[in-house]
């Protein structure tokens, strides 16, 4: 496959499929797991999430060339933080509901890994189109994860979805809500079984060649500042030193 011309045509799919923040990256886990009691919290979080993620994204690729070097990660930051302060006042004016629900994951936004992640392999080394589709298809895949995990722990643990509640058939049936599904546990429990189904998925996909491995190619560049999105050393091998980290996954 031609990686180059991946990287051009699918900044968008990419975040949402192919590295996913939450299934694939397993990146900012701590909104993930907090937040989904239900499917309305999880997809308020992805959607302000996606805002921050986009917007920051925008910015940093449009002053990448004028931002040095040494200072990037406290600019960026700042730009994060700006829009984050913005997406909060928007939300605690016009729905104090969601504002409520979510809570301090709000400014938490600020430090996600996921949104300075972007910036650093990302937006600080591509065009601003490009950084704003990857931000989007990013910020889209984490909402689905964060909606997909918050329906399920809904439906099992309140007999409801978005706040519609079906309660009364199924208790009538004899059957009650698995309360574990809305502590902390069930979102351990939900988050397991969701990657575990897409690795089965995957792992077919694989053997009936419809998938492309993983590459495990030794590049010469600082993988700290490698912008390959492919690239499985730059997530999981910053030192660029243990040549097996690829094998091994």
């Amino acid at each position: 496959m031609d990686n180059t011309k991946d990287k051009k045509t699918n900044p968008f799919i990419n975040g949402i499929i192919k590295e996913n923040p939450t299934f694939v990256l397993m990146l900012g886990m701590c909104p993930t797991l907090a937040v989904t009691t239900s499917a309305i919290n999880g997809l308020g979080m992805g959607l302000t999430t996606t805002v921050v993620l986009t917007l920051s994204n925008i910015i940093i690729s449009a002053l990448r060339k004028v931002i040095p070097d040494k200072v990037r990660i406290p600019a960026f930051i700042v730009i994060i933080a700006s829009f984050v302060t913005i997406v909060g006042q928007f939300l605690e004016a016009y729905l104090p509901a969601l504002n409520s629900a979510l809570g301090m994951f709000i400014p938490l936004i600020v430090v996600n890994c996921i949104i300075l992640g972007r910036a650093e392999a990302f937006a600080s080394k591509n065009g601003v189109f490009a950084s704003a589709l990857d931000g989007l298809g990013m910020g889209l895949g984490f909402s689905l994860a964060l909606t997909l995990i918050g329906c399920v722990r809904e439906v099992l643990g309140s007999f409801s979805i978005f706040g519609i509640s079906f309660k009364a058939p199924l208790e009538a049936a004899g059957l009650s809500p698995i309360a574990i599904f809305v502590m902390a546990p069930g979102a351990f429990f939900v988050l397991a079984a969701i990657i575990a189904v897409m690795s089965v998925i995957r792992d077919k996909q694989l053997a009936a060649g419809k998938q492309t491995k993983i590459k495990d190619v030794r590049c010469d560049e600082d993988c700290a500042g490698c912008s390959d999105s492919s690239c499985v050393h730059r997530f999981y091998d910053p030192d660029g030193k243990d040549t097996a980290v690829g094998k091994k996954l």
